[in-house]
């Protein structure tokens, strides 16, 4: 047994005996840990024990094993790393400064097991034959999802999304260059205006932190209820409200799911609602409770902002026959009043590709859009378009024609 091991060891037998919580206590543990290595770096000197090349590294090595998450904690430690996911123990991947990259992490079985009982410790979910996924949030914020075999094929395929703080408002999007000035303003004003704002966007595009921007842009005034499937916004307002998901029980009893937070949250005096994305049914509440004059945003998954709309316009009818396309067009067109479209370059950058207005006209079943900022050269430019509600922003002083500089309205329908 090398020496890190021989003071893993020790350590964690002091643990057990002291009934200290690793998880909860962290600087406790660490106290231990320094204890633990300084005494076995003096006991070393005779020369019957191992020695220890560098305590401070073997320190830190030990506090991973015992109270961090092993062999990830480096990655999780790491600003650069944004995601982290294991396929099998001997596949470890991450994602740096948002380029996938395979390292030379090698984990076994029954140690990603291990990994995966202490990260959902504190969460409280669970994960078993019944249950074979999981989403969970990590005490740092990070967002957790395992799948077990038989869903996989042979191993345990885990995701850590971390929280990585670049930007929490629209000006440190400009800073990292994801957003341009003019099209910061634009979207700042509207925000303030009380504008309904789509954020779409594929996986990992950054639509998160932009909703996380959008949000400091709002009055500190406002009361702001969040809905999620778990934690990951991160807003800095005096008066707010998360809410989660909840997994049903072991009897099947007790979930939660993200529509019922849409309706719970209505009760709740908001003065906007923040959807962390949909997906499915609660769209039409989202929808139905962006109708009611309650301005709020949301993100959802799509390849355009475009698509973003006619994705909008088909998963309400996921809840129930009853409700039509005939009665979800025209409801997304007075609903929905931005769309902000955010891609991820092959380098690794996320910027905001596209914003359009929706009028909240419908031809032929078609709602119609106008570009307002489009990518043109590779660059986020002014287009022709403008937003709705031009009386909004009038009321919060906002001149949207000098805002955006005067044009034609340039007004395009999407299928």
């Amino acid at each position: 047994m090398d020496a890190i091991a021989q003071v893993e060891l020790e350590v964690r037998e002091l643990i057990r005996r002291s009934g200290v919580d690793p998880v909860r206590e962290g600087r406790v543990v660490r106290a231990l840990v320094e204890e633990v290595v300084a005494d076995y770096d003096d006991r070393s000197v005779s020369g019957t024990l191992p020695t220890l090349l560098d305590p401070a590294g073997a320190v830190q090595r030990v506090w991973d094993a015992v109270a961090g998450f092993g062999a990830l904690q480096p990655f999780l430690d790491d600003p650069r790393v944004e995601e982290i996911w294991v396929n099998e123990p001997s596949k470890v991947f991450v994602a740096r400064d948002g380029v996938a990259e395979l390292t030379t992490t090698i984990l076994d079985d029954d140690t990603v097991r291990d990994l995966v009982e202490r990260m959902l410790k504190a969460s409280g979910r669970r994960l078993d034959l019944s249950s074979p996924f999981v989403d969970a949030t990590l005490p740092d914020g990070s967002r957790l999802h395992v799948v077990i075999p038989d869903v996989t094929r042979e191993h345990w395929a885990l995701n850590v999304r971390k929280f990585v703080v670049k930007a929490s408002h629209l000006e440190d999007l400009v800073r990292l260059g994801s957003l341009t000035a003019h099209a910061a303003q634009f979207l700042d004003a509207s925000v303030r205006a009380g504008l309904n704002i789509l954020v779409a966007g594929g996986t990992q595009a950054g639509k998160t932190t932009l909703l996380n921007c959008l949000a400091g842009a709002i009055d500190s005034r406002e009361r702001i209820i969040t809905c999620e499937e778990v934690f990951e916004l991160r807003i800095a307002a005096r008066d707010v409200v998360a809410l989660q998901c909840r997994q049903p029980s072991l009897e099947g009893t007790g979930e939660i799911p993200l529509r019922r937070l849409v309706k719970e949250s209505l009760r709740m005096r908001p003065s906007r609602i923040i959807v962390g994305e949909v997906r499915q049914e609660e769209s039409l509440d989202m929808l139905l409770a962006l109708n009611s004059g309650l301005p709020g945003m949301c993100t959802v998954h799509a390849n355009s902002a475009r698509e973003a709309i006619t994705k909008m316009c088909t998963l309400p009818l996921l809840a129930g026959e009853n409700v039509g396309w005939r009665f979800v067009v025209p409801t997304v067109a007075a609903s929905i009043d931005l769309v902000v479209h955010m891609g991820l370059e092959p380098n690794g950058a996320r910027r905001v590709r596209e914003v359009v207005g929706v009028p909240g006209r419908v031809e032929g079943d078609v709602v119609e859009v106008a570009d307002i900022f489009t990518t043109r050269g590779g660059q986020l430019v002014r287009s022709a378009g403008f937003p709705p509600h031009l009386e909004r922003y009038e009321r919060i002083g906002v001149d949207v024609a000098q805002l955006l500089g005067r044009g034609s309205s340039d007004v395009q329908v999407t299928s």
